[in-house]
């Protein structure tokens, strides 16, 4: 029985959305894209989707699910149970846990911040978003000198959590050269069969 597209509302330039779809991708699952701008995501279709009204937001089989890392989750359990993406081992499942976390916290509001604030004026602290990022790209850069992937051996949701971001840093005014451990790390993830390109905008690095 062939199985139905999963419906996903995203928009290219949101790295939330980006691993989602690169999930997709790498999963091998057919899926729908619908392109879900402001306008969209303010109609009363889409707040009885979602009332926080946010993307990505994912259907499958009628279920709705949202926000990012729980679609993550979600896919990983569904459609790739037992697997490296997200380990059953207690240690391993942990350690994709606090990256989820990260990627939701410093991540977010030091990388993603910084880049909206510069791309699209956001009314934010650009300085302190730039510190937080600078922060915890150090703290990455550092762990990275060991091993290839974020939280284990193998890559996991973690990585695809946390790349867009920090692969777009640059936009946020952050160059990523200090950094050459991410950037191979960054480039391991670009290499991957299935691997799709998140579109950048125009660069405000350091440089």
């Amino acid at each position: 029985m062939q199985q139905e597209k999963i419906i996903l509302y995203s928009t290219p330039l949101s790295g939330h959305c980006h691993k989602v779809e690169q999930f997709l991708l790498f999963l091998d699952l057919p899926y729908e894209i619908i392109h879900a701008p402001s306008e969209i995501r303010t109609t009363e279709t889409f707040r009885h989707l979602n009332p926080l009204q946010q993307i990505p937001l994912l259907i499958d089989d009628q279920k709705i699910i949202t926000d990012s890392n729980a679609i993550l989750i979600y896919l990983a359990k569904q459609y790739a149970p037992n697997s490296h993406w997200l380990p059953d081992n207690p240690v391993d499942a942990a350690e994709v846990q606090r990256w989820l976390s990260i990627a939701a916290g410093e991540i977010k509001y030091g990388c993603a911040i910084a880049r909206a604030v510069k791309q699209w004026d956001y009314q934010e602290n650009l300085e302190h978003a730039q510190t937080i990022a600078k922060r915890i790209l150090v703290f990455i850069e550092q762990h990275l000198q060991q091993r290839k992937w974020l939280a284990t051996a193998n890559i996991t949701i973690a990585d695809l959590s946390c790349y867009a971001y920090i692969a777009h840093i640059p936009e946020g005014g952050i160059s990523l050269v200090p950094y050459p451990t991410i950037c191979h790390w960054l480039k391991r993830i670009e290499l991957l069969p299935k691997f799709k390109t998140m579109p950048k905008l125009q660069h405000y690095s350091n440089d």
